[in-house]
């Protein structure tokens, strides 16, 4: 009893569940509670509920409070509470603890390690850093220790979130550097898991298993060689009159004389035991008649395997025996899914038979299933209960083999004589041509109003013929537009006009029979009656309440575009081309309609649309340079002059037209007219610096050098801008007179000293005539006025570097970078610069960084490809076109990446799309040009070239470097176009 009391005292206030503040005896409740249960009194306990609550109820208990520690009740612990003792090589309660944890022993040993008294020993002293654990660390940890710790911990967190950026940076580039130089496996064969995807499952299953653990005897089994014993085997035997008693047991397993193998002689088969076979009483076989039975027996089992829904057999009779996939059922599906498809479809026929629905897919099941015999009888028993219906009959005629299919049709005929269906089944099943006009004659015969019918008939029946017959169906089926205009197309010009006007007359709201009417005035030459009947056919359509649908329309006159009815697609055009469309709309809307004509291959559509807009608005410049550029891709010469003749007319302020009428009979070799039509462009607008430009290359181009001076000297006088000046210099430093174009540049520098073309050309003309300083002078100049110009940066780091100036030609592009931090082109430079220098490493670091920088810079991407090694550039390249999908310069480098891979047309490909996305990159006609020079037909060069000249590409690093050299000024095209792709050297 006594240690039973004071169990519960300790439960109460020691360890158990009144051991917190606000257990049953914790706290100050806890105290209430205790005394409560001391007094025992009711009347007490009463009174004491009643009272008024106390204030400190409720509240924490204070720091250091041990409830019960007052009266005595410090409560102790039994082995109840803590469990069985345990042995020290008992293992611990996770079954995943790491070794050196995993039991009891080994716990404990770390608890007393934890637990030792600090090492206050001399050797683990520092003088600057004290010792080197904590002298306080068995101590007590109480709420200014916590509090302390908290404000460290807060300062050491501050100072670490002030480096976690450099440090996190630093680590991520050791870590991609590491990465760079020690690839993962994964990497390594990143491109070949890719080309899994390119596996065929024959050549999956192809590959060989890695080992074969079986033994010898099984790998190379031993299989019996059965011989079939030949017929004079028998025939000896049987004149020998020997008599065995006993029979091989080897015989008797593996086709002896009662065999359950077809083509023994007593087989389950019917047909095999024929009489005659052994003559009676004369112990005599007859061999002859054995191989009829063979051959009875083979007839009778290709039969049953060659028919087949089209009449043809399915097996080669020849390669019978062979061919063993013949037997081989043709559906993949599960045994049990068809029992239960079968078991469904059986008692939806019995609950009702008269649903076709059934028997046709009880019929298709059991064809799935290749129970072709089944099927049939299925669905021939579905005619019987389905006799009116239209599917089953056609089901059953199309499982039916030839004849048979004839005779299920005819019966359907006499069950079902207004099926149009059914007697179209019955034409496709007549082989002969005269065997199905009589067939669908006598369709016709019965149902007069089918136009399907008619159509079939026609199309059987000679030109004459069909006539007639098309006379006859549109007597019987005046609703039909195809009849009627069918008719009218096999008429002549007179018949036809009347055939016409009868359909109109009996279809009023069809629009076909009015544009027919037109094409059939327009071939015959009646070109004013054209548009009157356009006209008419509006008008009549919308009284009979016809909605206009000018799309649809357009789409018709797409369609007389294609048929070479021009007459008739433009004055539909006209006709409808303002249909439904809101005034402030017309322009947007009839442009988005002629770019759609053009794609559409519809031009004469197109240029009715234009012809019509310039109509409408014949002063908007826009309307007339999309018409003039529709007419220099899409028309002659002639029709481009005509229509700049009539821009100009109207918009004499445009300054693009006229140079655009001028460049069109320069090419044409017409120099004089196109000096007129600048003099007229000079009048219209007398300080246009692009028509001072335009005739000065007009004259340079024709060799007339000192007209083109005199232009120029006049119009740096009346029109004096950066752009004037800068040409003035090109002409006088390609003609080779050195010290006037300097002189020129210093004049011009004074005005535009912000213009950085005249600096680089400033610079370059000094590095020609070998004057390193001053050229560096000049770039160094420019660059304090046009910070921002990269190609000045690239030239003056060209400079250093051609100088042998390695480390200055660094820092140059380094405070280029700082000025201008997402310009590719000098991150590119930099990269190049290192891969030049030899440090590979350097140089693939600072790609890196670069596409960082710039991470949708498709020159980076196009270079980041092929610092890569071969085997990781295919991964790179997938990269790329994540990033930059439709940038010319990665479709380029796949393109590359394809030739070197000698993948010729795939390298095609990417090459056409490359040029097709941006035809103005000369880079990619030049690379172009040389892959085809090598593996491609004088054609298809010749196709590039020619394609590249009407492109006129004016962009791009190797085509700029040698277009704007001063040796090639002169150069046309084509000629830059072979000088750019000779100077390419397949280094990827």
């Amino acid at each position: 009893m006594a240690s039973t009391t004071t169990t519960r005292m300790g439960t109460a206030g020691g360890t158990g569940p009144g051991g917190g503040p606000g257990g049953a005896g914790s706290g100050p409740g806890g105290a209430l509670t205790s005394s409560l249960s001391g007094t025992g009194a009711t009347s007490s306990l009463t009174g004491t509920l009643n009272k008024k609550k106390k204030p400190f109820l409720g509240m924490p208990a204070p720091l250091g409070y041990v409830p019960g520690l007052g009266r005595g009740a410090t409560g102790f612990t039994t082995r109840s509470d803590i469990g069985p003792a345990r042995d020290a090589n008992d293992p611990v309660d996770d079954r995943h603890a790491p070794p050196g944890k995993r039991t009891v022993g080994d716990q404990m040993k770390k608890n007393q390690a934890d637990d030792d008294d600090e090492d206050l020993n001399d050797t683990n002293y520092d003088e600057f850093n004290g010792y080197a654990g904590s002298l306080f660390s068995s101590g007590p940890y109480e709420k200014d220790d916590e509090e302390a710790d908290a404000i460290y911990a807060a300062l050491d967190k501050r100072m670490d979130e002030r480096r976690k950026d450099r440090r996190e940076q630093r680590e991520k580039e050791e870590i991609e550097k590491y990465r760079m130089e020690r690839p993962k496996i994964q990497q390594q064969f990143s491109d070949l898991k890719r080309k899994l995807a390119e596996v065929t499952e024959e050549e999956w299953l192809s590959i060989p298993e890695v080992g074969d653990a079986r033994n010898k005897r099984q790998r190379n089994p031993r299989y019996e060689k059965l011989t079939p014993v030949p017929d004079s085997f028998f025939a000896k035997h049987l004149q020998s009159g020997e008599n065995h008693t006993s029979v091989d047991p080897r015989q008797s397993q593996f086709g002896g004389l009662n065999s359950p193998f077809p083509g023994g002689l007593n087989t389950p088969y019917p047909g095999g035991m024929t009489p005659g076979l052994m003559t009676p009483g004369t112990g005599e076989l007859d061999m002859r008649k054995i191989g009829q039975a063979r051959n009875t027996l083979m007839d009778m089992r290709l039969s049953q395997v060659s028919d087949s829904v089209s009449g043809q057999t399915v097996v080669d009779p020849k390669g019978y025996l062979t061919d063993l996939n013949s037997m081989i059922p043709t559906h993949g599906g599960d045994i049990n899914d068809i029992k239960k498809a079968r078991l469904l479809l059986k008692s939806v026929r019995e609950t009702n038979p008269h649903h076709p629905p059934a028997w046709i897919a009880s019929a298709r099941l059991e064809e799935v299933t290749g129970k072709l015999q089944v099927a049939r009888n299925l669905i021939m028993k579905g005619t019987e209960m389905c006799p009116k219906s239209e599917d089953v009959w056609l089901e059953a005629a199309r499982l039916q083999p030839g004849d048979t299919a004839k005779v299920v049709v005819a019966q359907a005929v006499r069950h079902l004589p207004q099926s149009v269906r059914i007697y179209i089944r019955a034409a496709e099943l007549e082989t002969d041509i005269r065997a199905k006009k009589r067939v669908l004659r006598k369709a016709l015969e019965n149902i007069s109003k089918s136009v399907r019918l008619w159509k079939a008939a026609v199309e059987l029946e000679e030109p004459e013929d069909a006539r007639i017959m098309l006379s006859r169906a549109v007597e019987c089926c005046p609703t039909s537009v195809e009849l009627w205009l069918a008719l009218a197309r096999l008429e002549t010009y007179e018949n036809a006009r009347r055939v016409l006007n009868k359909a109109r007359e009996n279809i009023p709201t069809d629009r076909h029979i009015w544009i027919t009417a037109a094409k059939l005035e327009e071939a015959n030459g009646n070109t004013q009656m054209v548009e009157k009947i356009i006209d008419r056919a509006i008008t009549s359509l919308r009284a009979n309440g016809v909605e206009i649908n000018r799309e649809q329309w357009i789409q018709d006159a797409e369609e007389c575009d294609k048929a070479g009815s021009v007459a008739t697609c433009q004055a539909i055009i006209r006709a409808v081309i303002g249909i439904g469309i809101e005034e402030e709309d017309c322009k947007h809307t009839w442009m988005e309609d002629a770019e759609s004509c053009i794609a559409h291959g519809a031009l004469e559509c197109a240029r009715a649309i234009y012809a019509h807009s310039l109509q409408v608005f014949p002063s908007k410049k826009s309307v007339w340079l999309r018409a003039a550029y529709f007419e220099k891709n899409h028309g002659t010469r002639e029709s481009l002059e005509a229509l700049l003749q009539r821009a100009v007319a109207h918009c004499p302020k445009a300054e693009v037209l006229w140079l655009m009428g001028a460049k069109s009979k320069w090419l044409a070799g017409d120099v004089p007219a196109a000096r007129s039509i600048l003099a007229l462009a000079f009048q219209a607008n007398p300080n246009s610096e692009e028509i001072w430009l335009a005739a000065v290359k007009l004259e340079s181009e024709n060799n007339e050098y000192e007209r083109a001076r005199r232009l120029l000297a006049k119009a740096r006088s009346s029109a004096p801008t950066a752009r004037v000046f800068m040409k003035s210099v090109k002409l006088e430093w390609v003609l080779g007179n050195i010290e006037a174009a300097l002189d020129l540049c210093a004049e011009a520098l004074k005005h535009y000293e912000d213009f950085p073309k005249l600096w680089m050309m400033r610079g370059q003309i000094e590095e020609q005539t070998e004057n390193a300083d001053r050229a560096r002078e000049a770039y160094n100049q420019g660059l304090k006025k046009c910070p921002q110009s990269i190609p000045l940066w690239l030239l003056l780091s060209q400079l250093e570097e051609k100088a042998g100036q390695l480390t200055r030609a660094r820092a140059i592009l380094e405070k280029s970078r700082l000025k201008n931090q997402e310009a590719p082109e000098l991150w590119l430079e930099s990269v190049r610069l290192e891969y030049r220098a030899g440090l590979k490493n350097i140089s693939n670091t600072l790609m890196a960084r670069a596409l960082q920088k710039c991470p949708n810079s498709g020159i980076l991407w196009s270079e980041a490809i092929f610092l890569e090694a071969r085997p990781q550039r295919k991964t790179k390249s997938v990269d790329a076109l994540k990033k930059c999908e439709h940038d010319p310069h990665v479709l380029l480098a796949v393109a590359k990446l394809f030739w070197s891979e000698r993948k010729i047309t795939k390298a095609r490909e990417w090459f056409l799309r490359t040029v097709k996305i941006d035809p103005d990159l000369g880079d990619a006609w030049a690379f172009f040009y040389k892959f085809e020079l090598q593996h491609g037909t004088e054609e298809q060069q010749e196709e590039v070239k020619k394609r590249c000249e009407n492109a006129e590409p004016r962009h791009g690093e190797l085509w700029c470097a040698e277009s704007k050299h001063v040796l090639n000024w002169q150069k046309k095209i084509g000629e830059l176009l072979i000088i750019v792709a000779s100077k390419l050297k397949n280094t990827f």
